[in-house]
Formats: structure tokens, C-alpha cells, sequence
């Protein structure tokens, strides 16, 4: 799984001028599912964010994890993070999980976030979504579990 992860003091995700979910502080997961990822990178992937140390302590050092602070994730589909520019000027998206893969482990890492104690707030799959964010640092991190 490929995972962008951005320190927040709030995000949101609108659909068809809804707002559906929203947090404060805490950490806005973009989430890109592989054709060889299982639950178990999911669940992998989930304990490795829940563990990272992103957020400030008392003396300003990025020592706190999000669980600490008591900071919530929202997860957001986004199957565009397996884009491949390699050729041409149109990126190719044939490295992203199928459909029906790519949801099921979308929804098995949102469940494992929200396993480990994270409140936790999701986009909608497959929906044309608008995200807003405030970043805060800024910090924004790649992850890739086949890495």
C-alpha cells in the first residue's frame, strides 16, 4: 500500500457539496491499495502511522505519535498515488489494486486506524470528493510498504 500522510489542524471531504466528514487536529491519510496488498498490509500499514512520531512535544520536537496527542485520521481513497509518469504526458493507473480490492483494503485500513484508538473519519470511495486541508508545519510524508 502507498500512503500520503499530512499533519493537520483541520481537513474535510466534500462530496456533491456535502461535507461528509471532518477532523481538527491530527493526520490526513491518503490511501492507494496495490494489486498484491492483502489485510494484513493494511493492518501493517495502519500500526506503522499509528507509531510515527509527527506531532510536536512540550519543547517543539516531533516526539508525539498521533494516538498521544489524541488527534483523529480522516482516510481518503486516492488510487492516483500508483500514478506512473514514466511515459508520455498522460499518467497510467494500472499499478493501482482493482476496484473491488482497492475498497475492501481502503475500508480494512480505515478499520484498523480506528482499531488502534484513533478516532477516525473516512472519504467516500470512488466519489469525486473535494479535500480541504490546513496543513500544519508543514509535514507531509510518503510511505510505501513495499519499501
Amino acid at each position: 500500500m502507498r500512503a500520503l500522510l499530512q499533519r493537520v489542524t483541520a481537513a474535510s471531504v466534500t462530496v456533491d457539496g456535502t461535507t461528509i466528514s471532518e477532523i481538527a487536529n491530527g493526520l490526513l491519510i491518503f490511501v492507494c491499495a496495490m494489486p498484491d496488498d492483502t489485510p494484513e498490509t493494511a493492518k501493517a500499514l495502519a500500526a506503522k502511522i499509528a507509531k510515527l512520531r509527527l506531532f510536536k512535544d512540550a519543547d517543539g520536537k516531533m516526539n508525539l505519535s498521533l494516538p498521544q496527542t489524541g488527534g483523529a485520521a480522516l482516510v481518503v481513497s486516492q488510487f492516483t498515488l500508483a500514478a506512473d509518469t514514466t511515459r508520455g504526458s498522460r499518467p497510467g493507473f494500472s499499478r493501482a489494486a482493482k476496484p473491488a480490492l482497492a475498497n475492501t483494503l481502503y475500508e480494512n485500513f480505515a478499520d484498523e486506524i480506528a482499531a488502534l484508538g484513533i478516532p477516525t473519519q473516512r472519504g467516500k470511495f470512488g466519489a469525486d470528493m473535494s479535500v480541504a486541508l490546513t496543513n500544519d508545519g508543514p509535514v507531509t510524508i510518503w510511505l510505501d510498504t513495499d519499501t
